[in-house]
């Protein structure tokens, strides 16, 4: 009785395991009002970390497990969030629609300044960010910078550096399991041509489950200045907090 029994466990913890595995999953992204495919949508498995386009059919291929989350973004559309089921995998050809935004502001950023396409005059116009960037002894090609907002920018600049363990520590204690996958957001051809086009912060928060004041806390714990936060798209927040993370991993050793 009891090798019966063994031998039903030891079945059911393979069929767990192998719904667990990796496969190529295949599906078509349509315009939900036209019906028409969409070529170009980003599709990102938000937690395996790796992204494909959709092809002149609409169609794309990414490797899944079950439980695994689907985020699928375009211009001018809503993004679509979908959850891996076993069913969904096994059936495939799946179909998913998106929806069509009235105003696609998020991609829209206002400059306090207007750009004429002349070199010469744009150069005069355009605010020179003078943020400076201290160094930390011992980490090369590391560094804080320091912003201008107010003095409290300088004396955190200067804790930081005196206590770098402790400062670092306790900005990403916390969130270590989420950071993780940096490395491998950077590592995404995918991941980076989409980041490099967005500055809503929204792909991020996905991938990383934390939050934009989360976001904007640790940038601003590692001394970025405000003009860097406000302005730069969300591959370059990317690198922001890798570099700062990076530094972190150091120190712990």
């Amino acid at each position: 009785m009891k090798w019966i029994l063994s031998l039903i466990s030891f079945l059911f913890l393979i069929s767990v395991k192998g719904q667990d595995q990796i496969q190529v999953f295949s599906a078509v992204v349509e315009n939900e009002s036209t019906g028409f495919p969409m070529e170009s949508v980003h599709v990102l498995n938000l937690s395996q970390v790796y992204g494909t386009i959709t092809d002149k059919n609409g169609r794309f291929e990414i490797k899944v497990a079950a439980n695994d989350t689907l985020y699928f973004s375009y211009l001018g559309f809503k993004p679509l969030k979908v959850a891996v089921t076993n069913d969904l995998i096994k059936f495939g050809n799946a179909k998913f629609e998106l929806t069509e935004l009235a105003l696609a502001l998020e991609e829209i950023i206002l400059r306090p300044y207007q750009l004429t396409g002349f070199l010469d005059i744009d150069a005069k116009n355009i605010p020179i960010n003078t943020a400076k960037r201290y160094s930390v002894s011992g980490l090369p090609n590391i560094g804080y910078e320091a912003g201008n907002r107010n003095p409290y920018s300088i004396s955190k600049t200067f804790k930081a550096i005196l206590s770098p363990v402790d400062f670092l520590h306790n900005l990403f204690s916390q969130k270590e399991k989420q950071l993780r996958k940096l490395k491998k957001m950077r590592e995404d051809k995918e991941i980076k041509n989409l980041l490099s086009s967005k500055f809503n912060r929204e792909i991020l928060t996905q991938i990383l489950y934390i939050s934009k004041v989360e976001i904007y806390e640790i940038l601003r714990g590692c001394n970025f200045s405000d003009t860097f936060i406000k302005e730069s798209n969300d591959l370059q927040i990317l690198e922001a907090i890798s570099e700062c993370y990076d530094e972190y991993i150091v120190l712990k050793l």
